[in-house]
């Protein structure tokens, strides 16, 4: 192709694929609500919670070519700054079905366990609240997580642990 002086423009880079991601599907793998003030008879007008959310997370590949499974698993726990009693515990596993192109080996590891969840969290949020509110509390809105500093400690984590894991030796017989 020439242009309108006849010269040959220069060609042009080839891009690599952009990343793609389409969720297939979403679900609750698993929920537990235990409601403790309502178990025990705890309340009063001492009460003062104190919120703790842990979150943890596991990827694995399907059956089928750029298939994954994601699951976010929340622990949110509830006490008492006065005496410690728990007040309510939850346990959410939820979980999606993801179909992932155009990501390099080298980044599918974060990929999935930072975007997956992302893409996830206004549902999780949405469950959570309305779990609490319909157990009796005010809805509890968790605040934004962020995935790339989740991942980021737990790969610190691993990494601790494993320069802390003593050596095994091998014995041969």
């Amino acid at each position: 192709m020439t242009d309108t002086n006849g010269a040959t423009p220069p060609e042009q880079p080839t891009q690599a694929a952009a990343p793609k991601m389409q969720a297939l599907a979403q679900y609750v793998r698993d929920m537990s609500f235990e409601n403790m003030v309502a178990q025990k008879g705890l309340g009063g007008a001492d009460v003062q919670p104190d919120i703790q959310v842990q979150v943890s997370l596991d990827a694995r590949k399907r059956g089928q070519a750029g298939q994954f499974e994601v699951i976010c698993k929340y622990k949110v726990t509830s006490k008492n700054r006065n005496g410690g009693d728990t007040l309510f515990l939850l346990e959410l596993d939820y979980g999606g079905l993801f179909q992932v192109e155009g990501v390099s080996e080298e980044q599918l590891h974060p990929f999935l366990l930072i975007e997956c969840p992302r893409l996830l969290f206004p549902f999780v949020r949405r469950i959570i609240s309305d779990v609490t509110r319909d157990g009796g509390f005010p809805p509890l809105n968790i605040d934004n997580i962020d995935f790339v500093k989740l991942y980021r400690a737990e790969l610190q984590r691993r990494a601790q642990a494993q320069a802390a894991a003593p050596e095994t030796p091998t014995t041969v017989s």
